[in-house]
């Protein structure tokens, strides 16, 4: 029952902040402030090699925030609710990638509303261009990710919420059914069990290609992601031929893709590619997720204006400017986003 309730007043009390934010920052502003973004784009511009790092912590690992009960919630206990958030990594360098996607490209953010609805991306900005990070991450966690995706435990009046694990199970397969793919196939046996299927996947999980195959590894992977081909069918008892179809986005080329770069070793990658082509369609390397095996700790790079930035939500100086594209040694996801069209 107590947990029950502090669920209930923390999604009122989410509500309020982020309205009363709203209002607050309208009255106070007679002119539009920088976005966070703009600010980011500025200091890149006005580097130096003495300091390339940005003058403020930009999403900082974990976080700590604090409910009052109103008057509705005396029963509950404690009436001043903590929460703390722990191993926040695993959403950071996703959440921090959006953001940048989002603010650098204005169309966009009208896209995406249609997969995680308009007053989550309205509210995302507003709370990112705030520095209200600890919200946005509750925003993730509360409004896009399922419970069973986290572990949470009430400890001396505070709801402990741990997301140790793994991004793209934190992250990726939350994004509704932005990058859905759809793949019909036909079995040629007219004794098969099931000879008409449709395979829908919610992310795109590329393999690395057996053998070594002429020109770029990447675009090769993505390509048997979505091509035609004929396997053997694996239905009990059948001993026909499966033709699958061309694989298709089931709602059209999305604004950018994420490629689940987990099966792969640095070793396989000549190189990244800057382009891809996919669904008749270009996209545009925007940046990649690292992940850390000693550390078990998620990192992210993005590029603004072509100056490569490195994201580390653990560093006091976490948002760096780097000299030269990173080595993406660790790769643990690459980020295309749409290139538009001329």
């Amino acid at each position: 029952m107590e947990r029950k309730c502090i669920y209930v007043k923390y999604t009122q009390n989410l509500k309020n902040l982020v309205r009363n934010a709203e209002g607050e920052d309208s009255s106070a502003q007679t002119e539009r402030p920088k976005t966070l973004f703009e600010e980011i784009r500025a200091s890149v511009r006005h580097s130096d090699e003495q300091d390339r790092s940005f003058w403020r912590p930009v999403l900082p690992w974990g976080g700590v925030y604090t409910i009052k009960a109103g008057r509705k919630a005396i029963s509950c206990t404690p009436l001043y609710v903590k929460i703390n958030l722990n191993n926040t990594c695993t959403i950071d360098g996703f959440l921090m990638l959006l953001y940048v996607i989002l603010r650098e490209n204005e169309t966009f953010p009208r896209e995406v509303s249609v997969y995680l609805g308009k007053e989550f991306i309205e509210h995302f900005l507003f709370l990112m261009d705030s520095y209200n990070y600890t919200t946005v991450k509750l925003l993730w966690i509360w409004d896009k990710m399922d419970k069973r995706q986290y572990r949470s435990q009430i400890h001396r009046a505070a709801l402990e919420i741990d997301l140790f694990g793994n991004e793209h199970e934190n992250f990726t397969k939350n994004l509704e059914n932005l990058m859905a793919t759809l793949q019909e196939s036909f079995c040629t046996s007219w004794d098969c069990p099931a000879r008409l299927q449709e395979s829908l996947q919610w992310t795109i999980n590329i393999n690395p290609p057996h053998g070594m195959p002429h020109g770029d590894l990447i675009q090769s992977a993505v390509d048997e992601f979505f091509c035609p081909k004929i396997v053997l069918c694996k239905e009990m008892g059948c001993d026909g031929q499966r033709e699958l179809s061309q694989r298709i986005f089931c709602h059209g080329p999305p604004p950018f893709v994420i490629l689940n770069m987990q099966l792969w070793k640095s070793e396989e990658l000549a190189y990244i590619p800057y382009y891809l082509a996919l669904s008749d369609r270009r996209y545009l390397l925007e940046g990649a997720t690292l992940f850390n095996k000693e550390e078990h700790h998620y990192s992210a790079a993005f590029q603004i204006d072509g100056c490569w930035m490195h994201y580390d939500g653990l560093r006091s100086n976490n948002l760096v400017l780097l000299n030269k594209p990173p080595e993406l040694l660790l790769l643990s996801s690459l980020v295309y986003i749409r290139a538009t069209e001329k």
